[in-house]
């Protein structure tokens, strides 16, 4: 089937060298040889090719730099999409490069993803669906291996209430990327490219800003931090930044350091475990800000601060 795709599309002859995986199950294949620099894309089920592929096609039109859709089989998870380039904004701060640049050129090309015109028909990512993402991580995987049980009706009940008031004044603005970080961006000669936007959703531009400056995977230093929050707010501001920032990170970390225990435990994939520290100090630096206050009421009442890690 892939070989067929491929052949139909020029590049029979390509030599094709696998990428590394992430948490998804999605596969990328770097192509080489082929009539252009491309990757292919294998998205089988449960993952599904098509909001990549027209979110790719909308960002473009509106001068968002994205790879462009060189080929598509959706019934079979399949695209050929251009290659930006070799490393990652990731690796090349992995390589040593120096920060701040690539920094403030990531919170411009967020300015730009957040002014472009919302495509129509994106899910949404507002408080409903924060409250699902979190218990499906924080509730029925983190809460059974770190407390020896599952939550009850009203523990989930409470959850659920926390976020809501704690997310509610918060409404949804525009599109969001919703994993806007270095391994998911591609220093450019002109800037900083999109990859991974398949998620993309209509949302509060906050969740982006903190997936940047508060990376699960990575530490970004205070003044590094501070910078790249006042260049995207000098291009497209968001109103009271610093509690908007918090109330979503809180939500996030919250999530995201669950998400360790899912992948660890369900997939086997122990190693981002390695992150849950990062994970658990960054939600406590969130819980300080008095926005925060019904999520961090309802950890007060639930979870003792020394289980908030990694289960043993």
């Amino acid at each position: 089937m892939i070989a067929t795709f491929l052949a139909r599309h020029g590049f029979a002859a390509a030599r094709a060298e696998a990428l590394p995986s992430d948490a998804s199950f999605r596969r990328y294949t770097r192509l080489h040889g082929g009539p252009e620099p491309a990757l292919l894309m294998h998205a089988p089920p449960p993952e599904d090719v098509r909001p990549f592929s027209a979110i790719a096609r909308h960002l473009g039109a509106a001068g968002v730099a994205v790879p462009r859709i060189l080929a598509e089989d959706s019934a079979a998870g399949l695209l050929i999409v251009q290659d930006l380039g070799l490393r990652t904004m990731a690796e090349t701060l992995d390589g040593g490069a120096a920060p701040e640049p690539l920094y403030l050129a990531a919170a411009e090309a967020l300015a730009a993803l957040h002014a472009a015109p919302v495509m129509p028909g994106l899910p949404n990512w507002g408080v409903a669906e924060m409250q699902r993402a979190t218990a499906a991580t924080f509730l029925d995987w983190w809460w059974p291996a770190a407390l020896g049980s599952m939550p009850d009706d009203s523990q989930r009940a409470g959850l659920d209430a926390a976020l809501a008031a704690m997310l509610s004044p918060f409404a949804a603005q525009g599109f969001v990327h919703r994993d806007f970080f270095p391994a998911n961006l591609m220093p450019l000669p002109g800037g900083i490219g999109l990859l991974d936007f398949q998620d993309g959703a209509l949302g509060h531009p906050a969740y982006d800003l903190v997936s940047l400056v508060e990376d699960a995977r990575r530490d970004v230093a205070p003044a590094l931090r501070a910078a790249t929050v006042a260049r995207y707010q000098a291009l497209c501001g968001i109103r009271d930044v610093e509690a908007a920032m918090a109330v979503h990170a809180a939500q996030r970390h919250l999530r995201v350091a669950a998400l360790w225990v899912r992948l660890a435990r369900r997939d086997g994939k122990t190693h981002y475990l390695a992150h849950g520290p990062r994970c658990w100090a960054l939600l406590a630096r969130a819980l300080q800000h008095p926005a925060t206050a019904p999520l961090r009421d309802y950890l007060d009442r639930h979870v003792p601060t020394h289980l908030r890690a990694n289960p043993a």
